[in-house]
């Protein structure tokens, strides 16, 4: 049996966390970021805190600085990935498999990461299996705002996301807002992309609730149409 070997930066820590697991437009994206122990400590005079409580300028800016501390690190899953895992009830599986990506192309000696399970050694658990073993995985609520390295990687995932949502305005019109269910813009964007006919499109979510009742309104009026 061979020998297991340790992580590749035992002197780092690796904080994770995610930004628009509940967006009903574009991907889900998984931040990390690893950085020296020593050099953690400098985060919170650096402006680091969890990524909602920053305004978008404020986490752009504190973006490009964390380059000089520390290493930037993200994995994206389409809109169609994740309903796939959605399908099957296994979004939080998504997450830890993201998670143990970065965690293995990290090598950290130590990861914190923000837990999406109701328990969150459960989930630290899962991400330490699935990544190997090697690095030792922390796995806490609310991790994004009480700890300095895992608000960081709140900040990368939440810059990349949305950078890939201005694209997809780029690509689709300024109407599309945050992507978000909650965002009125953004519901009626989808409604009219639904009115097409079809199936939703590729950067919409198709299994989330929003969805399928914009499309079951849609079904309502197309038989309306023919009453």
């Amino acid at each position: 049996m061979g020998e297991r070997t340790g992580p590749s930066n035992p002197d780092c820590i690796l904080g994770i966390d995610e930004a628009g697991r509940g967006s009903l437009v574009g991907p889900l994206v998984v931040g990390g970021f690893l950085v020296p122990k020593g050099v953690a400590e400098r985060l919170v005079a650096l402006g680091v805190k969890d990524s909602k409580l920053l305004s978008p300028e404020r986490r752009t800016e504190i973006y490009g600085a964390l380059g000089a501390f520390g290493r930037r690190l993200s994995v994206s899953f389409s809109p169609s990935t994740v309903d796939r895992y959605v399908a099957t009830g296994r979004l939080n599986r998504l997450e830890a498999e993201a998670f143990a990506r970065l965690v293995r192309r990290a090598g950290a000696g130590v990861a914190y990461v923000d837990a999406c399970d109701p328990v969150a050694e459960r989930f630290g658990t899962l991400v330490g299996k699935l990544s190997g073993g090697s690095t030792r995985i922390v796995a806490r609520h609310r991790a994004d705002r009480d700890l300095p390295v895992v608000g960081a990687a709140s900040i990368v995932a939440k810059v990349r996301r949305d950078r890939a949502i201005e694209q997809l305005r780029v690509s689709l019109g300024t109407g599309l807002g945050s992507g978000y269910p909650s965002d009125e813009r953004t519901v009626a964007f989808v409604r009219a992309a639904l009115e097409s006919g079809g199936p939703a499109p590729s950067w919409v979510r198709a299994s989330w609730q929003t969805t399928e009742r914009l499309m079951r309104e849609r079904s309502a009026r197309t038989l309306e149409s023919f009453a």
